[in-house]
């Protein structure tokens, strides 16, 4: 088994020696390196052999050839005008056993990741570029606290102080009798039942923790390969991207930074809630020394958070090299120093005061509406920030949303985090009080605050809006449909017999790929209008002090009922909600066909490195990228070869990122084959500021070649709508899909309609590809003797630090 040179560009002068490669007489190798795409396959289905041979990697990523062709190095004459064929396996990173599922409850936390890198392309001096990163950083932090407070108003509300301090609720619960009054045990005092039921939230937090160091340990924790510094004269400042940063895939301190703050947030939530209820206890006639050890208590959390504020605040990416140095005393102590606190506080919290109870909802349940009301005045914010960088903005034309994808992202973070809090809180109280529906008169609970019954009643308001958008996008694909139905006969022989159903079919299918285009309008009318009902369910919720049943009792009977009929439905919906976000996610992960359907926006999610939030789920390509880069970088490196990197769907993605990876000097041996690509069609709309125009051209600008196949029927690729330089186009397609339009000699059966797959089976593929190779042969420039080489890099890296 080959294994890589540890420093790709440290090598021997003398190239006639066995251990840097073949020698100079020796016929030049080539190599084709595959990656896969959403969804993943095996190395046998892409190799076309059920004969494979681990190359380099381990079993959650790596380098497979067919059998026959593990030591093809050691003789390249038998591979004379073809590469060796190569698979990059990664499908590894985004999937396994179902335990995974419960991942997808870090949703929130991994669209406001996504939120940090949809900010405009305007110039990366613009000093908007700052307060945008920063209006993130804080909103992801929000969601932290919003978690915490959840736990807490399941464990510390509804159970401790709500139902362990009713005899009717406690009754038939054998495992909270311990807790009731009517035992009048140690732990039925109020303050030590809080205390005790605060070890579930800090469990919580202390796994998203633990987790969180894990995943990155386990999947992100790869560096990238050494090499040259610089940037190519020949590349326009305005055509660099921060994708070609050597340090933007490695952010170990940064990760670090906003784990450290964001555990102590949640931590200090828990307190913070602890204190609020003693305040009360001691309000009421406790004992004057615990009123002031609760001031100074609260005077320590009000410090500590904001030291983790500074540090969110401080806290930015830095992309020049590989973060790989420690963090400072203060801010890996900022966890204990809480926990510290916290301890203290139930100690507090615990203490004896005699004649106390607990009665109503638990005193600070109001500080959902103070979180919902902060989120949105960040939202706003953030959606002005991006105003601004996008009226500074490069090749705006096909931006989604003209720059505000990030605000609207970042708002529905904020509604999917308030729906799965609400949606737990509603379901856990609803079976603590049996038959009875909390909040409701006679009922043996309050229930959770107020707020959450607002906001369950709009969802289903929300989802008639959502409805009348799909109905709206379903008449656009039978108007486009009918539109294209009398063009796709003329895409074939015109001796293929017309088939009605059959065009009928491949003008749905088209129609329907086409839908992914309009996704910025169900995106934002989705945000407009979870705005306008979030709003309203806050005023509602302030100004009566009721659930929306209750506080239209005196209304006409059918607004009553309208009223009662949509909090009823909708705190259903929020559970439902919640069950079938792990159900789908469970699905995913066993199930292929749905992991693929589904993996979809997984997969996108996840792509970017967790620069906001901490807690989202762990990033793929912190792993696959320094692994394409290492493999290439080493393997031209060691035998002087040059490489077709052939990318399908989101492995297109992966190879442009490593591509940008690479020093110029290997970077210019490199051509690029990428079919069923997003790069430009979702990448470059939505990540405008890496990914968009000017980046792809300077990509292309700083390689050796790129060509991009696609098709109409494709719902994720498409062009990249770039020409080369001489006015050679980068794309070719649209191919024709499927490849017969009816029965022939050739197909005696229907062609497949093929879609978003199987790029191969069409011929114009293998002509491109072709190409591609012949254009690797011993003519070209670049393939000099090792002593010219490397008088080559040390320009390169002279020039590049002149210009850098």
């Amino acid at each position: 088994m080959e294994t890589a040179d540890p420093t790709p560009h440290a090598r021997s002068t003398d190239r006639d020696t066995a251990a840097d490669g073949p020698p100079r007489t020796a016929p030049q190798l080539s190599l084709e390196l595959l990656v896969h795409g959403v969804g993943g396959t095996t190395a046998q289905e892409m190799l076309g052999d059920p004969r494979v041979q681990l190359i380099t990697g381990d079993d959650t990523a790596a380098c497979y050839r067919r059998t026959d062709d593990a030591d093809a190095e050691q003789r390249p004459g038998d591979y004379r005008g073809e590469p060796v064929r190569e698979a990059y396996c990664w499908s590894n990173l985004t999937s396994g056993n179902g335990a995974r599922a419960l991942w997808l409850i870090l949703v929130p936390f991994m669209v406001a990741n996504l939120a940090h890198w949809m900010r405009p392309a305007a110039p990366s001096e613009h000093p908007a570029q700052r307060i945008y990163d920063l209006l993130v950083r804080i909103l992801a932090l929000t969601l932290t606290v919003l978690l915490a407070a959840a736990a807490c108003e399941v464990a510390l509300d509804l159970t401790a102080w709500q139902c362990a301090g009713t005899t009717v609720c406690a009754a038939g619960k054998s495992w909270m009798g311990f807790l009731s009054p009517d035992n009048s045990g140690w732990w039925s005092a109020p303050g030590r039942r809080l205390a005790l039921a605060s070890v579930v939230p800090l469990l919580v937090i202390g796994f998203l923790w633990g987790l969180s160091r894990r995943t990155w340990s386990a999947y992100e924790s790869a560096s990238p390969p050494p090499r040259l510094p610089g940037t190519s004269r020949d590349t326009p400042v305005a055509e660099r991207t921060a994708l070609s940063r050597e340090g933007f895939w490695y952010g170990r301190r940064l990760v670090a930074r906003l784990r450290a703050a964001h555990t102590t947030a949640g931590v200090l939530t828990v307190a913070a809630v602890l204190l609020a209820a003693a305040a009360k206890a001691d309000g009421d006639g406790g004992h004057p020394v615990l009123a002031v050890t609760g001031r100074a208590l609260t005077a320590l959390v009000i410090v500590l958070a904001a030291a983790t504020l500074i540090v969110v605040w401080r806290t930015a990416r830095s992309e020049g090299a590989p973060d790989v140095s420690s963090d400072h005393l203060v801010v890996r102590a900022l966890p204990f120093a809480s926990l510290a606190v916290l301890a203290l506080t139930m100690v507090h919290t615990g203490w004896a005061r005699p004649g106390a109870h607990s009665h109503g909802p638990l005193p600070g349940a109001d500080a959902f509406g103070g979180i919902a009301v902060f989120q949105g005045v960040l939202v706003l914010a953030l959606a002005v920030t991006a105003w601004v960088l996008q009226r500074s903005a490069r090749d705006d034309a096909r931006t989604a949303l003209r720059g505000m994808g990030g605000p609207a992202v970042a708002l529905l973070a904020c509604a999917v985090g308030g729906v799965l809090s609400g949606g737990v809180a509603q379901r856990f109280a609803d079976w603590l009080d049996g038959g009875a529906t909390p909040g409701q008169a006679h009922a043996p609970i309050p229930g959770p605050p107020v707020l959450l019954s607002w906001q369950a009643s709009v969802i289903p308001v929300l989802l008639v809006v959502v409805a009348a958008v799909a109905v709206l996008a379903a008449i656009r694909v039978v108007i486009v449909r009918n539109r294209v139905t009398k063009d796709v006969p003329g895409l074939y022989d015109p001796r293929e017999q017309p088939d009605a159903g059959r065009t009928k079919r491949i003008a749905a299918t088209i129609a329907g790929a086409g839908l992914t285009d309009s996704a910025p309008v169900l995106i934002a009318a989705t945000s407009a209008v979870t705005l306008v009902l979030g709003a309203g369910a806050v005023i509602g919720a302030w100004l009566t002090g009721r659930a929306p049943g209750r506080a239209t009792e005196g209304a006409p009977p059918v607004v009553h009922a309208a009223a009662e009929t949509a909090e009823s439905l909708g705190s259903w919906l929020m559970g439902a909600g919640v069950i079938l976000l792990i159900t789908m996610g469970r699905r995913a992960y066993r199930d292929h066909s749905a992991r693929r359907t589904i993996g979809i926006l997984w997969d996108v999610g996840t792509f970017w490195p967790r620069a906001a939030h901490p807690f989202a789920p762990p990033c793929y390509a912190e792993r696959a990228v320094p692994d394409l880069t290492w493999r290439m970088a080493t393997w031209t490196e060691r035998f002087d070869g040059r490489l077709v990197l052939s990318g399908h769907s989101q492995g297109s993605v992966l190879a442009a990122a490593a591509v940008w990876q690479l020093d110029l000097v290997t970077r210019s041996r490199v051509a690029l084959l990428t079919y069923g690509s997003p790069l430009e069609r979702l990448y470059g709309r939505w990540f405008p500021a890496f990914f968009g125009p000017p980046a792809l051209t300077g990509l292309h600008r700083e390689m050796d070649d790129w060509r991009n196949l696609w098709r109409f029927t494709d719902p994720i690729g498409g062009p990249i709508r770039l020409t080369c330089e001489g006015g050679r186009r980068i794309d070719q397609g649209p191919l024709r899909d499927p490849l017969s339009f009816g029965r022939t000699l050739q197909n005696p059966l229907p062609a497949q309609i093929l879609g978003h797959g199987d790029y191969q089976a069409d011929p114009v593929f293998e002509t491109v590809r072709a190409e591609l190779i012949a254009r690797l042969g011993p003519d070209l420039p670049g393939q000099r003797p090792a002593d010219e080489r490397a008088k080559g890099r040390q320009d390169q890296g002279s020039s590049g630090r002149s210009s850098g």
